[in-house]
């Protein structure tokens, strides 16, 4: 699409072209609103932005993955991704659903890099490894690190989807062949905000997206790069079963009555008790369900290192700081939300290029 027809396009326009009647619209608006944990008063303020918005350029990277949040990304609904992400971004390079290929494909990811330099979103998928100069992955004759250095290090911003690109994942765990780390890791001067998961919601990549067609800047984060509208509060909070962990009921064994009943996994290796995303609330294929939801315990992989630090993955938490939950798995859950301040103040949020006055409130939630 030429620079012009860019400039020229507008979502209201997108609207009328797909036949989304206002009353779905504005439910969409709602939707995300929530998503960003923001009051019902901002949804005018989403709808007005969204209705307004001139298409931003993204371009896709894919490095060391299984192109898993790509598929969660094509199998978003309400709206689908080809309602919103593909249409309301022009996305310029993706490897996996653009039609150009070979030479084509990659002159028009240098094109960006040159001509749009700090205005286009740079979103990427996979760990970067480091051993040996980066052999172990590379596109179009560029190791991973040197395409991660040049289309991340010219972006406005860089959004790492899943735990891979956030903080190394599967591929950085020990033994780490391949030196795998994430894209704030390989390329520290760039601005990065993580989505970690396996793979990434794509209703959380969407309201990263929505935040800042709004406020013109990305939403505030903790200490893991992590946007704290979906990564602001503690799995178990939220969890469905968190009225039986409080009540010491617990599934002892797959398949139990317990289990039958829906009582607490944890004694099943759950690590929802360590884990920080909105899982419960956002959910899986429509929204329909999520993996405890569905009655199995969370693996924690939206957590850095998750894969080395709490597995195996049917065996129990290891002592969580200030969670003294050994002690009340083996006698009752009350009173647990009382020693979990230290796991809490880790979970600090930072804003060094954030808005101030909105990084207060979101700060204070």
């Amino acid at each position: 699409m030429a620079k012009d027809q860019r400039e020229e396009f507008d979502f209201s326009r997108l609207l009328k072209q797909k036949g989304v009647s206002r009353r779905d619209f504005l439910k969409f608006c709602t939707g995300v609103t929530a998503a960003l944990a923001l009051p019902a008063s901002f949804v005018p303020k989403v709808a007005e932005a969204l209705e307004g918005a001139k298409r931003p350029t993204l371009v896709w990277m894919e490095f060391q993955d299984c192109a898993g949040d790509t598929e969660a990304l094509l199998r978003a609904a309400n709206p689908t991704v080809a309602e919103l992400i593909l249409d309301i971004l022009s996305v310029d390079y993706h490897e996996t659903v653009m039609a150009a290929a070979g030479f084509q494909a990659e002159e028009a990811l240098a094109k960006v890099v040159k001509e749009e330099k700090g205005k286009y979103i740079a979103i990427v998928e996979g760990s970067i490894p480091l051993k040996d100069n980066g052999v172990y992955c590379c596109v179009a004759g560029k190791s991973a690190l040197q395409s991660a250095r040049e289309v991340c290090g010219n972006a406005l911003a860089t959004i790492a989807v899943g735990t891979c690109a956030s903080y190394g994942g599967l591929p950085a765990a020990k033994p780490n062949p391949t030196g795998a780390v994430g894209v704030k890791e390989a390329v520290p001067s760039a601005t990065v905000i993580n989505l970690p998961g396996c793979p990434v919601n794509a209703d959380n990549l969407t309201a990263i997206v929505v935040h800042y067609l709004v406020f013109n800047k990305l939403p505030a984060t903790d200490n893991y790069g992590r946007p704290m509208f979906a990564y602001g509060k503690r799995i178990h909070d939220n969890c469905e079963r968190r009225p039986h962990f409080d009540a010491g009921q617990y599934v002892e064994r797959w398949g139990d009555e317990a289990h039958v009943q829906g009582h607490c996994l944890y004694k099943m290796g759950c690590k929802g008790p360590e884990s920080y995303h909105n899982c419960p609330t956002q959910r899986f294929n429509e929204k329909t369900s999520w993996p405890v939801g569905s009655g199995h315990g969370c693996a924690g992989c939206s957590q850095p290192q998750f894969w080395d630090t709490m597995m195996p993955m049917y065996n129990r938490l290891p002592k969580v700081p200030g969670f003294d939950i050994e002690h009340t798995a083996n006698t009752i859950g009350i009173g647990v939300a009382v020693g979990t301040a230290a796991a809490f103040a880790g979970h600090a949020v930072i804003s060094s290029f954030r808005g101030k006055d909105k990084d207060k409130k979101e700060d204070s939630q």
